[in-house]
């Protein structure tokens, strides 16, 4: 169900962008950019997090981690990322193939500023063999999404 809701998701709204399916799996940054032949940051990975009481994606680059201190300062709290079945139930999507389109359940969505690094990324498109290719500014149009300062620099 998952990779469907992605594929309408991207008919209604952005038909342009292709959904490249592969055989091999994309499901962790690592896999994601062998696979695609792309560097690790260019891995847009989409983290579902809570803080306080609200649940929100993050959307940010494959090689960037949270930071505690940033994420308090801007989002009101520290980041508790979810357990698996929460998120599969949450975004209807599996761990691996989590991505900000074709939400199951409504949820705010935050680009870090880390993703403007690269002309294009790729996130998951609802499945572990499925990306999307396109510009972190497209990505977060299409979700709705705020641009937040919440990631370390990658090592």
């Amino acid at each position: 169900m998952s990779l469907e809701s992605v594929q309408a998701y991207f008919a209604a709204n952005a038909p342009d962008i292709a959904i490249i399916s592969q055989s091999a799996s994309t499901a962790t940054v690592a896999e994601a950019a062998e696979t695609l032949g792309v560097l690790p940051g260019q891995i847009a990975k989409t983290l579902s997090v809570r803080v306080n009481d609200m649940v929100m994606l993050v959307v940010a680059r494959g090689d960037a981690r949270l930071d505690n201190r940033k994420t308090k300062d801007a989002l009101g709290g520290r980041p508790r990322m979810l357990g698996a079945q929460e998120v599969e139930t949450l975004t209807g999507h599996p761990v691996g193939g989590v991505c900000p389109f074709g939400l199951a359940t409504p949820l705010p969505v935050y680009c870090d500023v880390s993703l403007r690094d690269f002309e294009l990324v790729y996130p998951a498109a609802g499945s572990r063999t499925a990306s999307v290719c396109l510009s972190p500014d497209r990505l977060a149009l299409l979700t709705g999404a705020a641009w937040v300062d919440i990631c370390q620099p990658p090592a």
